[in-house]
Order: C-alpha cells, then structure tokens, then sequence
C-alpha cells in the first residue's frame, strides 16, 4: 500500500529509548493561553514577510494545538505546499510544545516527517503536539496535522528529538545584531529566557 494513503505510522517504537514521563513545569502557560510568539523575527511564529505566520494555544493534557494557514508564498508543486515548509512547521509546533510546556530552552536534534496527503494552498494545517518523554538532555515529542479542522483528516506526522541546552549556545552560535533585537522587544519578560531566546 502506498505510504501517501496510509495512515499509519512506522512500526518503529517512539521514544526509541527508555524514557520519564514528561513533567509539565508549574510556570507552564495553562489550557486555552495563546501562545505569544517567541521572537518577532522567527520564520515559524513570527511575522516575517511569508513566514508561516503560526498560532498556537496550550490545549489540555499536555497537548499544544498550532495553525499553519498554507499560502502561494509556501508552495512547492503547483497549488500545493512544499514539503520542506510542513516540516518546518512541524518543527516549529513541537519546538513551541517543548518550551512552553516544559521551560526548558532545546533545539531541534532530529526531525522526522511522514507526508501521508498532500495539503493544498488555501487549506490550514492544524497540528496537535505533544511531548513524549524524557531522556536526561534528550526530549522526545510528536505531532499529528489535520487538514482544515481539528478532526480533519490527517495530512502529516513528525517525530522530533530535542537536545535540552543552556544560554550559553544561543549567545555563543547566535548573531549578536539578533540576540540585542530579542532582548529589546517591547513583550520580553524575563521568563522568557527560560524556555526559547
């Protein structure tokens, strides 16, 4: 059967490692909060000239629940959003699920993405995440987006490996003029720093 009509995942077993249940921080934003976006400038929840322009908002159970609405500016085939963008979404949706939900600052270590529908321009992608587990610095998240609706039908899956870090990386591997910008939004709180520069 193809993978492009088949809905399920891989047999592989996700985590693929011994993992503790994830432990939601207590400064964790509560269900029904709007997640803010991070950083003006992010192409993922920023509003970044044809960026993915993402909402997202914490949902119960640990879930966060993003909008991806596709545009002309993120077609890949004709009509048809390019695959390199949904897995940019999917990325920004489980960074944004780890961060908030955990307070930890990760970055992305391994992305996997199974296309099973293709999402035409014009459609949102609703993307429901979560985090799987824990491994000591190793958080292990996955996500399911559904074309049009909350319920629609499945269009792609992820699976992400995110590698926690501390300041250090970001102030060392990140540019300077960028850095001074985040630091200088007129919405930064201190907290902020605890989850996503």
């Amino acid at each position: 059967m193809s993978g492009v009509s088949d809905n399920r995942r891989p047999a592989n077993p996700w985590p693929p490692v011994q993992t503790e249940q994830p432990e939601i921080h207590p400064k964790a934003p509560g269900p029904g909060t709007k997640l803010q976006m991070h950083y003006a400038e992010c192409f993922g929840c920023g509003e970044v000239d044809n960026g993915l322009h993402m909402r997202s908002t914490v949902g119960e159970a640990g879930v966060v629940f993003s909008k991806f609405p596709v545009t002309r500016a993120h077609q890949g085939a004709p009509g048809l959003a390019h695959g390199g963008l949904l897995a940019c979404a999917f990325d920004e949706a489980l960074g944004s699920t780890v961060g908030n939900l955990l307070r930890r600052p990760a970055v992305t270590g391994k992305l996997e993405t199974d296309f099973l529908r293709p999402v035409p321009v014009g459609t949102t992608l609703f993307i429901a995440a979560r985090v799987d587990g824990v491994a000591g610095r190793k958080i292990y998240a996955s996500a399911d987006g559904h074309l049009d609706s909350a319920d629609g039908p499945v269009a792609v899956r992820a699976r992400g490996l995110f590698i926690q870090v501390g300041l250090e990386h970001f102030t060392t591997h990140g540019d300077p003029e960028a850095l001074q910008k985040f630091t200088q939004q007129p919405t930064r709180r201190a907290e902020d720093w605890d989850i996503n520069p």
